[in-house]
């Protein structure tokens, strides 16, 4: 995934000379860092879907979901401006401000679910989420999909294979294949998937490690965008509890609206999950994450272990938070990212008819998967063309990037600021790149 899209050193020559002596000068973060693009983006300004780069050049972003209501959003500077004015500290003293929000957000949950934490990084929150598992099952044995990523902490990014490169899977992380309903010729794929699930634990028995988990971001984002039908993961969560495991779900990416059909990504298949995790997308972008759980969940953690988080749940941060959640209710963006992205898969279902090329076009609300390939009857993935693709799209001043095991597969996630009106733009630049590519 990181190395996917990435600048490469070589395409420096090309470069003009500011750009290259900004490229030259990110030296002193070291090797590991990566940069989106052929010719990266210089960018100093952005407001709700769009961004500008050192040229005044405006971009339509259709990737950035860490912003998920919008860069800049007026309500979530307002709220952290006031705040930072006022008071910022640990939650080791009393406070109302996340205790308000704490009722605000379980509100948003099954009943089931009733007791929060906070971190400041979707990885902390995942980390923490595995050790709960871990301490509530006595079990140790966890299983991701195969092109999942759930955070860069030594715990989660043993538990992120989308890492790639010399990112070693953790010798207690179990591997099952993505419910991929486009490539998974099966009637029923909920079924097919639990199945998966079931062989997973059975390996994990056979070699004397204890199942803890199953641990999933519910659209399968890293997968591929993998939206499956509503309800389809049922058959995953009952074979994760018969076989005495906690069913983790990951909602930094699907969680707040995202996916349209419900406030969390899970509720679209009805789901109660015994813990939730959510990222920086809760706060627009400001450190601030949550794991929320069931108490009886929870309890074998907290009788053991005192937790504290510095600055997880700082009342500024917890500010943003409260603000992204009013602005989603009084917005009425759950509707909006529904309408919108039914519109928006129209458009592109419109434009596979037009292009060969495009194998699958999937998605809910704001958060859709668009799957080139070579050939449609052989489903060949059209990698190659995928990537051109993306650097033809930055060049038409629109930003996104791929996913998926091949790194064929755009994956559309704009901030929940996108409008219909923005549809032209991102289908008409995908319409005329996609017609160059293949002249």
């Amino acid at each position: 995934m990181m190395d996917t899209n990435s600048f490469q050193p070589d395409n420096a020559a090309s470069l003009d000379d500011k750009t290259r002596g900004l490229i030259n000068r990110r030296s002193v973060l070291g090797d590991a860092y990566r940069l989106f693009y052929r010719t990266p983006v210089h960018l100093v300004r952005g407001q709700g879907q769009y961004l500008w780069d050192a040229d005044g050049t405006q971009y339509l972003d259709v990737y950035n979901n860490v912003a998920s209501l919008g860069h800049c959003h007026p309500a979530v500077v307002a709220a952290v401006h006031d705040q930072m004015q006022a008071l910022n500290t640990h939650t080791r003293y009393l406070h109302e401000r996340i205790l308000d929000y704490s009722d605000a957000i379980l509100a948003t949950m099954p009943e089931q679910i009733d007791r929060v934490m906070y971190m400041c990084t979707g990885s902390e929150a995942n980390d923490l989420a595995i050790r709960i598992a871990r301490a509530h099952t006595g079990g140790t044995g966890l299983i991701v999909t195969r092109e999942a990523y759930h955070g860069t902490s030594a715990l989660t990014s043993g538990a992120s294979p989308a890492l790639g490169g010399a990112q070693p899977v953790d010798a207690t992380t179990w591997l099952v294949p993505a419910p991929d309903a486009y490539r998974v010729d099966e009637p029923d794929t909920g079924a097919w998937f639990a199945a998966r699930i079931q062989a997973c634990i059975d390996d994990m028995a056979s070699k004397g490690v204890k199942f803890a988990g199953f641990l999933a971001d519910s659209i399968f984002s890293s997968d591929g965008v993998l939206p499956g039908k509503p309800g389809f993961l049922q058959a995953a969560l009952q074979t994760v509890h018969s076989n005495g495991g906690v069913f983790i779900a990951d909602e930094v990416q699907p969680g707040f609206a995202r996916t349209g059909e419900s406030f969390w990504g899970f509720g679209r298949h009805g789901l109660v999950p015994d813990i939730v995790t959510t990222g920086k997308p809760m706060g627009n972008g400001m450190p601030v994450s949550g794991l929320m759980a069931k108490a009886s969940v929870l309890a074998s953690f907290s009788a053991s272990t005192p937790y504290f988080n510095t600055f997880g749940g700082n009342p500024v941060s917890i500010a943003a938070a409260q603000a992204v959640l009013n602005v989603i209710h009084d917005e009425n963006l759950l509707e909006h990212s529904r309408n919108v992205g039914q519109r928006l898969l129209s458009e592109l279902r419109a434009l596979q008819s037009r292009h060969s090329c495009i194998g699958d076009v999937r998605g809910a609300g704001l958060f859709i998967g668009l799957e080139l390939v070579t050939n449609r009857q052989t489903k060949e993935p059209a990698r190659a063309l995928a990537l051109d693709l993306i650097e033809a799209l930055r060049n038409a001043h629109v930003l996104t990037s791929v996913a998926g095991p091949y790194g064929n597969i755009l994956k559309l996630r704009p901030p929940l600021a996108f409008q219909n009106h923005d549809i032209d733009w991102l289908v008409g630049a995908l319409d005329q790149c996609l017609s160059h590519l293949n002249a």
